[in-house]
């Protein structure tokens, strides 16, 4: 997935229509148009950060960061999420319920009315940008959202939103037009500036589980098993435990029980060729420990007759992926 196509398209229409929002909100006064201001430069805010993050997790590893440094994504993906959306969310909030309690005239309502249909088209369009790069790669939303794209899972939800908080801004303004009551202005603010809140407090706990060190996906797990035991000299899976540190980058580490009669020359050469072949049916594990332990007795399991070691490649019929048949 282009990232950065997805990002400079957000980055670009916030810049423009929060010049516009927030100029027609001084002129006018409406909390509606402000609402929509505040929206959009922090979304602009927090988009930026999360290019930071992207540009940041793609660091090489040091001796003080062994596995690189992809969580940088999912911690500016955090900061933008709790910090920009939750600092704006009150703001609109706050604003919104004062014109509620002491409602103030509004002014320039056409102009306001069509500097937010150009946002919910800017939004609706930013959208279009996302589900084309997900078309283009093959994906689906259920995906994005099940995924750690933490980046433009945010981008997403944020769009999603927007045109969501622009649809009820420009029905608040539209009401006040026709009833000549402000007190619609502050009711669409409010509105709004809760979403917003809710926004931010969503992107946050969604970072935070990816901070704090979430496994992969039970399905992942499972099919990294299978592909364990898939190998003949392997008797079984001890214990298994992973940890995502990026979209595209997995750490794992297996406890394995190989067959008996294997001596200890054979384990290391069976560690090195399971590692193979795990990287080579799943790329995403770049980190991998293999531990061989003993195992409770239990039905022995032969050694498959006329088997022999995978080869240096991996699994059968498989090549050896470029520069991951190092033994770690």
């Amino acid at each position: 997935m282009r990232t950065n196509v997805i990002i400079a398209a957000t980055l670009t229409l916030d810049a423009v229509f929060f010049v516009l929002n927030i100029s027609v909100a001084a002129v006018g006064g409406s909390r509606a148009v402000l609402s929509q201001a505040v929206y959009t430069i922090s979304d602009l805010v927090g988009t930026g950060m999360i290019l930071l993050g992207q540009r940041e997790s793609v660091r090489p590893a040091t001796p003080r960061h062994p596995f690189g440094r992809g969580k940088e994504r999912f911690f500016w993906a955090f900061v933008a999420g709790l910090l920009t959306f939750s600092l704006a969310g009150s703001l609109v909030l706050g604003e919104g319920l004062l014109q509620i309690l002491t409602p103030k005239p509004v002014a320039a309502i056409s102009d306001g009315l069509l500097t937010i249909a150009g946002t919910l088209a800017a939004n609706l369009g930013s959208l279009v940008v996302v589900l084309w790069e997900l078309r283009r790669d093959g994906q689906t939303v259920e995906g994005l959202l099940a995924s750690e794209h933490q980046g433009v899972k945010s981008i997403f939800l944020q769009d999603t939103v927007a045109v969501a908080g622009a649809a009820v801004a420009f029905s608040g303004l539209f009401l006040v037009r026709i009833t000549g009551n402000a007190l619609y202005d502050g009711l669409s603010a409010a509105v709004v500036g809760a979403l917003l809140l809710l926004t931010g407090f969503v992107l946050a706990a969604e970072a935070r589980s990816l901070l704090v060190g979430r496994s992969v996906s039970d399905e992942e797990g499972r099919e990294i098993l299978r592909t364990v035991e898939q190998y003949p000299f392997v008797r079984k899976v001890v214990d298994m435990r992973s940890m995502v540190l990026g979209p595209e980058e997995a750490l794992v580490t297996l406890q394995v029980n190989f067959l008996d009669e294997l001596n200890t020359d054979d384990i290391e050469m069976h560690i090195d060729q399971l590692q193979r072949f795990i990287r080579g049916e799943h790329p995403r594990v770049r980190h991998l420990v293999i531990q061989p332990v003993s195992a409770p007795e239990e039905p022995h399991r032969p050694r498959p007759k006329g088997s022999a070691p995978l080869p240096s490649g991996g699994s059968p019929g498989s090549a050896d992926p470029p520069g991951r048949g190092a033994k770690r």
